[in-house]
C-alpha cells in the first residue's frame, strides 16, 4: 500500500484571514519521495444503488443515490486505492484528508485500529461529494468511522465560507471534531492537537456517541473535570518532540513573532490569534518554509547553523513534498466563484501555487495526465524534476528561484481578480471558470519550462569539470 503520511496542515478562520476567505491547507507527503498525483474533477451524478468498495481494506459502504461536483488529487497509480486527498465541493465546501497522526497505546489497547475498515484512501471519496456544510463534512466522516472503523490514526480538516473544523480520530472507532475559532489558525504536524473538548458545546464540538462512557469505563482521563483530547488519546513522545512540535513552533513563530516558546514544547497551544490577520501568501510561506532564518535551516549556511543543527529538525516543505493543497472559501464575492483551489506539485520550497476556481468542466492536460515514469509534459514530474537540479547549488539559484515565485503568485493574483471581475457578465459561467483556469495554468506552466530551460543552461556551468580552453596556461 503506497501510504501517504507525514504531511503538514494549517487552518485558519475567517476572521483570521485579510479577505474573510476560511482556508483548509496542507502538504501532502509520502514515504518516499515519488507518489505522482493529479488534479481532476468529478462532475456531479446520479448513482442509484452504488456501492464503494475499498482495494486496500475491502470493506463495501453503500453510498447515497446522488454524488455532487467536486475536485479532488488522487495519486496516478490506483492500483491500490483512489486516494483523492483534497478538494472542494459544489456547496463550496473543503476537505483535507488525512493528516497522519498518533493515537497512545493505552487507548488502543481498548479500541485497536481495525484493517477492514475506512482508512485515508477513501475518506475523501465516501464525504466530499455528499456533505452541504463543513459541520456535515465531519459528522459524516465520525459516523463511518464509529461504524466500520479505521486502521490508521489521523486528522481531517473540513471548511465552507463560515467555519473551518477539524475531525481526530482516537483508537479504530472513536473521534472528536471541534470548530477551529473564527479569529484563530492551527497548525497540525503528525500529532493530536485538540485540546479541551466540551462535550455539552454541540454547536462547536461534536464526538463519537460513546466517546465519553468509553473514557470513563476504561479509566482514560488523567485530568479528571477536564476532558484534554490530546491528553487523553494523543502522544507525548521524544518523536514528536524533534518531529512534530518544531513545525508548530516555526508556524507560530511566523504568525505570533512576540511568543518565546522552544521547537520541542510539548505544550504549545493548539490555536493562536496571528499577530496580523493572514493572507494566502502568508500560509504559502509556511507551507514552503524550511525553518528559513533560522539556525535549523538545512539550506543554511554553516555560519547561522552547525551541520547537527540543519538536520535536528523535519522540515515543512522536503524531498517528500507531493502536492500542496490550499482550499480557500471566498466570502467577498458570489458563491458561484467563491471556491478556489491553489494547487502545487512537487518541492514546494521552489513550486509556483496555480489557483483553480473549482466550480468548472474540467482540468488541465498536464495536471490530470500525471504518469509514472519521469516526463516534463506533465506538471508533477517538471515539479519533481526542477527540485533535482536546484536543491544541488540551492544558493547559486536562489534569486531566480525566489524572482519566479514572486512573478507567478503576482500573475496568479491577477488573473484571480480579472475572472472575478468578469464572471457576473459570463453567458456560461462553468465553461468560462474552465477557460480561464486553463489560460492561467498554461501561463504558470510556460514560466516553469521557461525556468527549467534556464537551470539547465545555468548548471551545466557550474559542473566541478567545468574548464575553458586556456584556462591556468
Amino acid at each position: 500500500m503506497k501510504k501517504v503520511s507525514d504531511c503538514t496542515e494549517i487552518l485558519v478562520g475567517k476572521k483570521a484571514t485579510m479577505d474573510g476567505s476560511t482556508i483548509v491547507a496542507r502538504n501532502e507527503d509520502g514515504y518516499g519521495p515519488i507518489n505522482p498525483i493529479k488534479y481532476i474533477v468529478h462532475q456531479a451524478q446520479d448513482q442509484p444503488n452504488k456501492v464503494f468498495k475499498s482495494v486496500t481494506t475491502g470493506v463495501s459502504i453503500p453510498l447515497p443515490d446522488h454524488a455532487y461536483r467536486y475536485t479532488c488529487t488522487p495519486q496516478a497509480d490506483q492500483s491500490d486505492g483512489l486516494w483523492e486527498e483534497s478538494g472542494i465541493n459544489e456547496y463550496n465546501v473543503g476537505m483535507s484528508s488525512t493528516e497522519t497522526t498518533a493515537t497512545n497505546k493505552r487507548v488502543l489497547g481498548y479500541d485497536p485500529l481495525v484493517h477492514d475498515g475506512i482508512d485515508e484512501e477513501a475518506m475523501l471519496t465516501l464525504v466530499l461529494p455528499y456533505v452541504k456544510t463543513a459541520k456535515e463534512g465531519a459528522q459524516r466522516l465520525g459516523d463511518l468511522l464509529e461504524k466500520y472503523g479505521t486502521g490508521e490514526c489521523n486528522s481531517i480538516a473540513f471548511n465552507d465560507k463560515d467555519d473551518v473544523w477539524l475531525l481526530e480520530t482516537a483508537g479504530g472507532h472513536h473521534w472528536a471534531a471541534m470548530k477551529i475559532p473564527d479569529d484563530s489558525y492551527a497548525i497540525v504536524p503528525n500529532q493530536t492537537i485538540m485540546q479541551e473538548v466540551d462535550v455539552s458545546d454541540t454547536d462547536n464540538f461534536l464526538i463519537a456517541s460513546d466517546l465519553v462512557e468509553f473514557v470513563d469505563k476504561h479509566h482514560l482521563n488523567p485530568q479528571p473535570g477536564h476532558f484534554n483530547f490530546r491528553e487523553i488519546f494523543g502522544t507525548q513522545s521524544e518523536a514528536d518532540a524533534f518531529y512534530n512540535t518544531p513545525r508548530t513552533w516555526y508556524g507560530q513563530k511566523l504568525f505570533n513573532p512576540e511568543t518565546d516558546q522552544e521547537p520541542t514544547s510539548q505544550d504549545m497551544p493548539m490555536t493562536r490569534q496571528p499577530t496580523k490577520r493572514l493572507a494566502i501568501e502568508d500560509v504559502q510561506r509556511f507551507l514552503q518554509s524550511h525553518y528559513n532564518g533560522t539556525k535549523f535551516d538545512p539550506f543554511g549556511t554553516y555560519s547561522s547553523g552547525t551541520k547537527d543543527e540543519q538536520r535536528q529538525y523535519r522540515p515543512i516543505a522536503m524531498d517528500r513534498n507531493q502536492c500542496s493543497s490550499i482550499l480557500q472559501i471566498r466570502n467577498d464575492v458570489d458563491e458561484s466563484i467563491a471556491g478556489v483551489q491553489w494547487l502545487a506539485f512537487g518541492f514546494f520550497a521552489y513550486s509556483p501555487y496555480v489557483p483553480f476556481y473549482v466550480n468548472a468542466l474540467d482540468t488541465p492536460e498536464d495536471y490530470k495526465n500525471t504518469t509514472q515514469e519521469v516526463s516534463l509534459d506533465n506538471i508533477y514530474w517538471l515539479e519533481k524534476t526542477l527540485a533535482v537540479l536546484i536543491e544541488p547549488h540551492y544558493h547559486e539559484f536562489s534569486d531566480e528561484i525566489h524572482a519566479f515565485l514572486d512573478g507567478c503568485q503576482s500573475y496568479a493574483r491577477q488573473r484571480i481578480e480579472a475572472a472575478d471581475q468578469g464572471a457576473d457578465s459570463a453567458k456560461d459561467l462553468p465553461q468560462y471558470l474552465t477557460d480561464n483556469n486553463l489560460e492561467t495554468a498554461k501561463e504558470l506552466s510556460k514560466r516553469t519550462h521557461k525556468l527549467f530551460d534556464t537551470l539547465v543552461k545555468h548548471g551545466l556551468k557550474l559542473s566541478i569539470t567545468y574548464w575553458e580552453k586556456g584556462q591556468n596556461l
